[in-house]
């Protein structure tokens, strides 16, 4: 059962969106469990020195993202995850703020990543035009300018998403793109909790330059397995599995 100790602090007299906002944010970080009982409207309202009909506002743009259920006589509930509304925009500006998302959250980002990403750098291999080329490359370039500086480890983040968000337009497919801007904040939040836990990023900055290098040589096969590495180095710094393979000299990528 969530307590009133757990409760997130907000600014004085917050409106219901940044009311919204701050719960939220207990629930995706997963500070209240799947099953937690939510604190009563009263105890919220005296915790956040808001009116009951701001709290209600709040807990209603919750439960439209299907982070809470509210039922007569069991008050209200965090729901199981697989009942959040990933999609929802709401959810989208939440996430993108969110430093330590839930573990359970990460895992299931990573597995769309590993079932979509590796297809869609393949897709990429086979349509990408000069400019898209030229944005993968752009944003590869940046990642290795910034690798190496804790201080730009921020910069190195944002140009990471960009080479994955390179890709997802370069694979020129309306629904993939569309999947891949929905997600963007998931993802976003994925590459974060990533790179908190590597020192260095030379065998990444590796395994993404063979992804560039086999779309821009128009070898999709090869695109998909070098995507397929770097998820393996995400999962590892994920603590999702152990020691990624090794990469072999070349792999599959020929002039």
């Amino acid at each position: 059962m969530s307590d009133r100790q757990s409760l997130p602090h907000a600014p004085a007299n917050a409106d219901a969106a940044t009311l919204a906002a701050a719960l939220a944010h207990t629930i995706l970080s997963g500070r209240w469990a799947c099953g937690d009982t939510v604190p009563r409207e009263l105890d919220l309202c005296e915790h956040f020195g808001v009116s009951r009909n701001r709290i209600r506002n709040a807990l209603a743009t919750l439960s439209a993202c299907g982070l809470i259920e509210r039922t007569a006589g069991r008050g209200t509930v965090v729901c199981d995850i697989s009942e959040w509304h990933l999609l929802d925009p709401n959810m989208s500006l939440w996430l993108s703020r969110l430093e330590t998302p839930h573990p359970r959250l990460v895992n299931e980002v990573f597995a769309f990543r590993l079932a979509a990403e590796p297809y869609v750098s393949e897709l990429a291999a086979r349509a990408a035009t000069a400019l898209d080329l030229a944005q993968i490359e752009s944003a590869f370039n940046g990642m290795c300018d910034t690798a190496h500086d804790p201080a730009q480890r921020s910069a190195h983040i944002d140009h990471d998403v960009a080479f994955h968000d390179a890709i997802y337009r370069a694979s020129h497919n309306l629904v993939w793109r569309q999947m891949g801007i929905l997600l963007r904040p998931s993802i976003v939040a994925l590459i974060q909790r990533s790179h908190h836990r590597v020192d260095r990023l030379d065998d990444s900055l590796e395994r993404h330059r063979r992804v560039l290098e086999a779309i821009r040589m128009r070898q999709p096969d090869a695109a998909r397995e070098a995507t397929e590495h770097v998820l393996a180095r995400t999962a590892t710094d994920l603590e999702l599995s152990g020691r990624p393979p090794e990469l072999r000299p070349g792999v599959n990528i020929t002039p």
